[in-house]
C-alpha cells in the first residue's frame, strides 16, 4: 500500500509532530512526512524534524507582507511537496482562503478543546479556569477540517473527552490533553487516508 504524503505546519514545541514521526516510524501510520514548515524559526518542532531526517523549513511572515500574499506563498511551498493531507499541529496563524482554497477537504487541524468550546489560543488554560469556576466538568480534543477562515469551526472529524480531576494542576491537565491529542491525531489521519483510498478504488 502506497504511503500517503503529508506536510505538517507547526509554530512551537512540536509534540504532536513527534507523535506523528514516531507513528510513521513504528508503522502505526502509513505516511511519509514530506516536510515540516514553521512560521517561527524558534519552533523546537523544527529540530524534531531535522533529527528525523525530514526537511524542516522556516517561512516567516514579513511585517510588510499582506496576509493573503504570505498565504499564497505558503500554499506554493506546501504544494511543491504534493501532499495528500496538510496537518496543522500547533500552527498559530489563521490561514486565509489564499491558502485554504488550494487544499479543499485536505487540511486537518488539531485543537485541544471540544467543538464549540474555547476556540483560539490557550484553550487548555481556559478550560482549566472554567472548571475551577464550576462552569464545565470536562474538556477534550478535536480534529476538524479547515474549509474556511473560521477559527476552530470546521467540520469535526473526531473528538474525545478528557477528564478534569478535582486535584489536577494545570500541568496535570495539559499532560492528559496532549496525550489525547497525540492518539486522536494519529487515528484521524489513518481514517482519512483509508477514506481517500476507498474513494479512489
Amino acid at each position: 500500500m502506497k504511503q500517503a504524503a503529508i506536510v505538517v505546519l507547526i509554530s512551537g514545541n512540536g509534540s504532536n509532530l513527534q507523535a506523528l514521526i514516531d507513528a510513521a516510524r513504528n508503522d502505526k501510520l502509513n505516511v511519509k512526512i514530506q516536510a515540516v514548515i514553521s512560521n517561527t524559526k524558534e519552533a523546537y518542532g523544527l529540530e524534531r524534524a531535522r533529527t528525523a531526517g525530514i526537511p524542516a523549513l522556516v517561512k516567516p511572515k514579513l511585517k510588510t507582507q499582506e496576509r493573503e500574499a504570505y498565504d499564497a506563498e505558503l500554499a506554493d511551498l506546501v504544494m511543491s511537496y504534493h501532499p495528500n493531507l496538510v496537518i496543522l499541529a500547533g500552527w498559530m496563524r489563521i490561514l486565509s482562503m489564499a491558502f485554504i482554497s488550494h487544499f479543499p477537504g485536505r487540511i486537518l487541524n488539531l485543537h485541544p478543546a471540544l467543538p464549540g468550546t474555547f476556540p483560539g489560543v490557550e484553550a487548555i488554560e481556559r478550560a482549566y479556569d472554567a472548571y475551577q469556576h464550576g462552569e464545565i466538568r470536562c474538556t477534550g480534543v478535536m480534529v476538524h477540517l479547515v474549509p474556511d477562515e473560521g477559527i476552530d469551526l470546521g467540520p469535526v472529524l473526531a473528538q474525545r473527552t478528557v477528564e478534569i480531576k478535582p486535584k489536577d494542576t494545570l500541568q496535570d491537565l495539559q499532560k492528559r490533553v496532549h496525550l489525547c491529542e497525540h492518539q486522536l491525531l494519529i487515528e484521524t489521519i489513518a481514517h482519512q487516508i483509508l477514506e481517500m483510498e476507498e474513494s479512489h478504488a
